[in-house]
């Protein structure tokens, strides 16, 4: 069953549209990848689905947002606040800068249950310290009471997800939740957001620039490039055929076991500014498949009888062979 449905997204930042056509959707017990570059839209898609664009000065210039039936892009802003952290929940990039650094740890947690679930103190203190417990936090009861600089990077993270949980939402949004974390930690707190929402059945957006963390934990990927629509399917067709040359290139750079040193391929050029997009298909100057109608043409987002979708002129017809 549907529980998000993004069509035809777009956002305008000061006359600047950063998200042009973005379209998506997630079911109730899945994880859905998002990925790409920095710079391709992805943490602007969290915020528009969360209601967060006026914070930056933007707003939803066409499109919809549909949560469980309701539109959210003609929601008021108090009725947002009710679905906001109750219904969805969102984990932001860095956990050092999450949370309040002159409020126990413990007190952070307990104020979404109170705010959205209407528990007294007491009450809200024993879920948070449960819900920690079932985060793998020892000694939950004693931490409950520390302040953030007591905790690591990792044990922070975690402190982050509780309070995403506090309030039993339907879907949780993860924008990037192990940017700041050394590998091991991101291991770890990937592997233990992925073992939460397979228990609750809650679906799961996980936004990433990581194709290795969408192979091993994602049911679906979409992969954005400079505010649009690369390509989406599930992973394992993502994977076994790439049709789009950025998914790919993206694919080519995952570190293998065999990788020689040296060996590693990156994606010559970088994502083009926001205010200078190219135009037709904003990838064509780093595409090695680029032809005439790249450069002016936009390609349609196109859905071929294989499954998924794609946006591009000349798309891989054997992807996978050679990744």
């Amino acid at each position: 069953m549907t529980l998000l449905d993004v069509k035809d997204l777009s956002i305008d930042i000061h006359g600047i549209r950063p998200l042009d056509g973005i379209s998506f959707s997630v079911d109730k017990g899945e994880i859905l990848g998002i990925v790409g570059e920095s710079g391709s839209g992805k943490s602007l898609t969290a915020l528009s689905v969360m209601g967060l664009l006026p914070l930056i000065g933007g707003r939803i210039e066409r499109g919809s947002i549909s949560f469980d039936g309701t539109e959210l892009t003609t929601l008021k802003e108090p009725a947002f606040r009710k679905l906001r952290g109750r219904r969805i929940a969102f984990i932001t990039q860095n956990p050092m800068t999450s949370l309040d650094p002159v409020i126990r740890v413990g007190a952070q947690i307990d104020q979404v249950a109170r705010l959205h679930l209407g528990l007294d103190a007491k009450a809200a203190q024993a879920r948070s310290i449960e819900i920690m417990e079932q985060l793998r936090i020892p000694e939950a009861a004693t931490i409950y009471h520390h302040f953030p600089h007591q905790l690591s990077g990792g044990m922070k993270q975690r402190i982050v997800i509780a309070m995403a949980l506090a309030a039993d939402p339907d879907l949780i949004i993860a924008d990037e939740p192990t940017t700041a974390l050394d590998v091991t930690i991101q291991a770890q707190i990937v592997d233990l957001l992925v073992e939460l929402v397979r228990e609750r059945g809650l679906a799961l957006i996980l936004i990433t620039h990581d194709m290795g963390v969408v192979a091993q934990t994602c049911d679906r990927v979409v992969v954005l490039y400079a505010g649009r629509v690369a390509e989406s399917h599930d992973v394992t067709a993502i994977f076994a055929s790439p049709r789009h040359p950025y998914t790919k290139a993206l694919i080519r750079c995952i570190p293998r076991e065999d990788t020689l040193p040296g060996s590693l391929t990156g994606i010559p050029g970088a994502v083009p500014s926001v205010a200078h997009y190219p135009p037709g298909c904003r990838y064509h100057p780093r595409c090695a498949r680029m032809g005439v109608p790249c450069e002016k043409v936009v390609p349609p987002l196109e859905h071929p009888t294989s499954g998924g979708e794609i946006a591009c002129h000349f798309p891989e017809s054997n992807g996978g062979a050679n990744v």
